[in-house]
């Protein structure tokens, strides 16, 4: 397992949500804003957390902030303004719209020493979560390169880089469900409270 003092953790808080009509990360769940349960879900696993945004309400976390290098870039440009600010060769990278993930599932991406692999990313009922995922510091200049040509897609960009993928076990994956929209948020709550 990496040591946890060189591992940052990253979280992408810089979307607009369109869909849930408010700031994702401040939207309640269990009382506790979604940024808060990954928080505590990301603490135990590295020495240092970075909230890459341009709102100043997250500095009520009291951990480091930063804005986005790249204004209104996506997420390829909160990566790699993450990337840019880490000190750390590992970086474990989320959006900030998986509230229900925890440290076990964390761990799978922590647990590997794949030193040749830029990016060791999660599976998750068939589908590939480039926002749950383990990359390394040099991808920042790939990510940076690809930003400069236009490039704005995600997916694209790390599938320019070695990629590791883990493909949870069905138990886990509930943990990395996305929520997207009011619905989702709904449907979630009533799980949480069976």
């Amino acid at each position: 397992m990496i040591d946890k003092k060189h591992i940052t953790g990253i979280i992408l808080a810089g979307g607009k949500s369109s869909r849930i009509g408010s700031d994702k990360g401040f939207v309640l769940l269990k009382n506790k804003p979604f940024i808060q349960h990954i928080i505590e879900a990301v603490q135990p696993l590295v020495d240092e957390i970075i909230i890459v945004s341009n709102n100043p309400d997250y500095d009520i976390f009291m951990l480091k902030r930063v804005n986005d290098l790249m204004k209104d870039s996506g997420p390829l440009a909160g990566l790699y303004t993450g990337l840019h600010y880490s000190n750390t060769e590992n970086n474990l990278v989320l959006s900030c719209d998986v509230p229900l993930i925890n440290t076990e599932t964390l761990r799978k991406l922590t647990e590997q020493k794949e030193e040749n692999a830029d990016i060791i990313q999660l599976e998750s009922k068939g589908k590939t979560m480039p926002l749950i995922a383990m990359y390394k510091k040099h991808s920042e200049s790939k990510f940076f390169e690809l930003l400069q040509q236009g490039e704005r897609r995600l997916r694209f960009a790390v599938n320019q880089c070695k990629v590791k993928t883990i493909v949870l076990s069905a138990a886990l994956e509930k943990f990395t469900t996305n929520i997207n929209t009011l619905n989702n948020l709904n449907e979630i709550t009533n799980e949480v409270n069976h």
